[in-house]
């Protein structure tokens, strides 16, 4: 009855499995034999040698990779609705030590190559002017919205001109996957990708995110900005082991298409209410207060997302049944 936020949803038992078979004496910090086989594992995930590293919350991964981007006195080209403007409580300003993000429209959350070349195209070669050095978007969006390969190498492209770092913010980089039907790397790396934020609390974890460098040299000042910020975890072990059990077998897919496939039923159900295409495990539909307060009394809970407007989001473990009830009383309406 909860379509609240993934975040709410409970952990994968595969994942509290490997929290316990971690749960015995090894080296401190990132020292471990668990964090030690991080970067093999997304190495061998993405096809090319990257440096991940473990963190505890999106918010410190998106961070600390536009940290790695982007100085002080430079700024960050995002949509003006992305995480990292509107959800963050300025954290990339914090853990860059000042940098501006730079606001860009687009349909569905998502911007384009041609708006980051206008946007910087109208931008003074100057210093009374800040300078980008960074693009960060988001996959999926926050509207559930998918970036192609395509889309994601014309960005690129326009970086490359601009010599701009390009950062994904991979939240939902699970359910974007499940979608797209296409190689992590075809989307990530191979399409310009420079750092990815993965995030895996939304898909089944606990409490680990991951950062995965394309380019490994990037990566070499974040694990100093890591500890400096608070987020060197002294037990480790304990983030690596969900992430690498969500990487087995490719759980992370599996748990992502499972809460992709529930929002397609809702999606179904509400046919002309839907506000945007529904492309991973997010439904905005138009729903008036009465209608609302219909489904509230009936026990289903979800955001409120502006006025006439609500946001629904299945998880890896509500199956069809689960979601039935939901999709019946929106056909009811």
């Amino acid at each position: 009855m909860r379509f609240f936020s993934d975040n709410a949803a409970s952990v994968h038992p595969r994942v509290m499995e490997a929290l316990t078979e971690a749960n015995h004496q090894d080296t401190a910090y990132d020292g471990d034999v668990l964090s030690g086989q991080l970067n093999a594992a997304f190495s061998n995930l993405f096809e090319t040698q990257v440096e991940a590293m473990w963190v505890a919350t999106g918010t410190a991964a998106n961070s600390l990779a536009l940290a790695a981007l982007c100085e002080p006195h430079q700024g960050i080209i995002c949509h003006r609705e992305a995480h990292i403007e509107e959800d963050e409580a300025g954290a990339p300003g914090f853990y860059t030590g000042g940098a501006k993000l730079m606001l860009l429209e687009g349909s569905g959350a998502k911007i384009s190559g041609d708006a980051v070349d206008a946007h910087c195209a109208a931008i003074r070669d100057d210093v009374h002017q800040v300078q980008p050095s960074a693009v960060s978007i988001t996959n999926a969006t926050e509207y559930g919205r998918v970036y192609t390969p395509a889309e994601v190498a014309a960005i690129s492209e326009v970086c490359k001109k601009r010599n701009l770092g390009l950062h994904m913010d991979g939240a939902r980089f699970a359910n974007a996957l499940a979608t797209l039907d296409c190689s992590p790397a075809d989307v990530t790396w191979k399409s310009g990708v420079d750092i990815l934020s993965f995030g895996f609390v939304k898909n089944g974890g606990m409490g680990a995110e991951a950062l995965v460098f394309f380019d490994p040299d990037l990566a070499k000042a974040t694990h100093y900005r890591r500890k400096r910020a608070g987020h060197l975890q002294s037990k480790g072990r304990y983030l690596a082991a969900q992430i690498l059990a969500m990487l087995d077998n490719d759980l992370w897919l599996a748990n992502a298409r499972a809460a992709n496939a529930g929002a397609r039923l809702i999606a179904d159900a509400a046919a002309d209410r839907l506000i945007h295409p529904v492309e991973a495990n997010e439904v905005f539909i138009r729903l008036s207060a009465a209608e609302a307060q219909s489904l509230r009394d009936q026990g289903f809970d979800f955001y409120d997302w502006g006025e006439g407007q609500a946001r629904l989001v299945t998880s890896w473990n509500q199956s069809a049944e689960d979601i039935a009830p939901l999709a019946e009383a929106i056909t009811a309406l």
